[in-house]
């Protein structure tokens, strides 16, 4: 069986903010935008996306997980991405010089990775790894 990663879902409190921020700062692209989702993702690897949704926006959920959710959120322990780059001190370089939330500067890891984290606008956390 051969299976790939198609799309990966992230909360995103403030669709228009989180938009910017993968394209802005992150580079990518912009796939679909309506007003309850966003999609992006890397330029050149159309068969990967992130969907970018407000948790709101699930009409199964009961007000109790939204709430829930938004607490998880405003903790930023909700959403989380790795991303790999062949330079992370270049691209962590740039993130931060755009403003980013910077949650880790980067470090080598005792498990061996080289990596850097910053939080998106609703609080996810993105890791990049250098590869």
């Amino acid at each position: 069986m051969t299976l790939s990663i198609q799309a990966s879902y992230l909360p995103a409190d403030d669709l228009g903010a989180s938009v910017s921020f993968y394209r802005d700062i992150l580079g990518f692209e912009v796939r679909d935008e309506g007003p309850l989702h966003a999609t992006v993702g890397p330029p050149g690897q159309p068969g990967t996306s992130l969907l970018l949704r407000p948790p709101a926006a699930d009409p199964e959920l009961t007000d109790e997980e939204r709430a829930t959710i938004a607490e998880l959120m405003a903790k930023g322990v909700h959403g989380i991405i790795v991303l790999s780059t062949p330079d992370l001190i270049g691209t962590f370089d740039r993130i931060q010089a755009q403003g980013a939330d910077v949650v880790q500067e980067p470090m080598k890891q005792s498990w061996g990775a080289f990596d850097c984290s910053f939080r998106d606008p609703a609080g996810n956390l993105v890791r990049f790894e250098e590869r």
